[in-house]
């Protein structure tokens, strides 16, 4: 599962609650596993697994046990701890041997495999990529429901097709580049535009302009941004605009969003930052998609596949 949740913000982890109900009615024994934030140099307390296992009982209506080893462990749902407080869970097992050891470990707990993290597959990660060597294996109910929804953009997108990249993560300009081929055009907002030289040019990309304190874009960029999108009929929204959790940096990413919430268009979102800010403007419910993830979305579109789902189909 992906347990990577901001603290109150149980979304993800009751995306997944179809696929658990459904394996707690066939007798399975729960044995769940995942990943919280980057921990380095093993155990961080804050990034303990304890109270989302707590959460999860609320959640499921049973006892949760929690345990901070990998052995086997009685109960009828048992949550392991942070598989990042092990460093060999970051790595490729096809490329390190100590990663597909720890992969072969933690599937020595269980008899079937079944992936429920979308948005962490993207990672090739001893857990994602390793594990369905070693067991049968199956995607969730969530995961099934996210490639088919996003396989839509990919194969048959009412055009125009306008992809909204944002956020302060630099990794997603090599996104932009990879989905320059699939989108029509790409308004690109956040941080991201300080990672851009200033006579940076490009027919499909449109970047917006900050303001002084780049916490948030100019009221001429909302303005581009917004008749841009009155023209699409399928609209990929990945990233809030500006620091929307300040009231007096929220402009750019209320207006925004609701620009794309009120079009006509084809439309999908994805990201924890992107839900939150949805969830805040209370527009969740005129997207026809919200993706669980924000990278493994983009990655998904621009290539068509990820790590996690490589591992499940070989």
């Amino acid at each position: 599962m992906d347990f990577d949740v901001p603290e109150g913000d149980l979304t993800r982890i009751e995306s997944a609650k179809p696929t658990l109900d459904y394996l707690l009615q066939k007798n399975a024994k729960l044995i769940l596993i995942g990943h919280k934030g980057r921990p380095v140099g093993g155990k961080v307390d804050d990034l303990s697994l304890r109270p989302i296992s707590q959460k999860l009982g609320e959640m499921l209506g049973k006892g949760v046990t929690f345990s901070d080893n990998f052995e086997n462990t009685e109960g009828e749902v048992v949550v392991y701890e942070n598989l990042r407080f092990n460093p060999r869970e970051s790595f490729d097992p096809a490329q390190d041997a100590g990663a597909e050891e720890f992969a072969r470990q933690l599937a020595s707990l269980g008899e079937i495999y079944v992936n429920e993290a979308f948005a962490v597959s993207h990672r090739a990660h001893a857990s994602i990529v390793g594990i369905p060597k070693f067991l049968p294996h199956a995607a969730g109910f969530r995961f099934v429901a996210e490639v088919e929804h996003l396989s839509r953009v990919i194969e048959s997108p009412d055009r125009p097709l306008i992809f909204l990249i944002s956020g302060i993560k630099k990794d997603k300009l090599e996104m932009i580049e990879n989905i320059k081929n699939l989108a029509d055009e790409i308004l690109v907002a956040g941080r991201l535009p300080e990672f851009l030289a200033e006579d940076y040019h490009d027919e499909k990309i449109i970047v917006a302009k900050l303001n002084q304190d780049k916490e948030d874009i100019t009221l001429h960029s909302v303005e581009r941004f917004e008749q841009e999108i009155g023209k699409a009929r399928t609209i990929v929204l990945a990233g809030v605009i500006g620091k929307y959790e300040d009231e007096s940096h929220r402009q750019g990413t209320k207006r925004v969003f609701e620009a794309v919430a009120n079009s006509t268009a084809y439309k999908v979102a994805g990201g924890g930052d992107t839900e939150a800010a949805l969830t805040m403007f209370n527009l969740t419910d005129k997207f026809d998609w919200i993706s669980v993830g924000g990278g493994a979305m983009l990655e998904f579109l621009a290539k068509g596949t990820l790590p996690g789902i490589d591992a499940l189909i070989k």
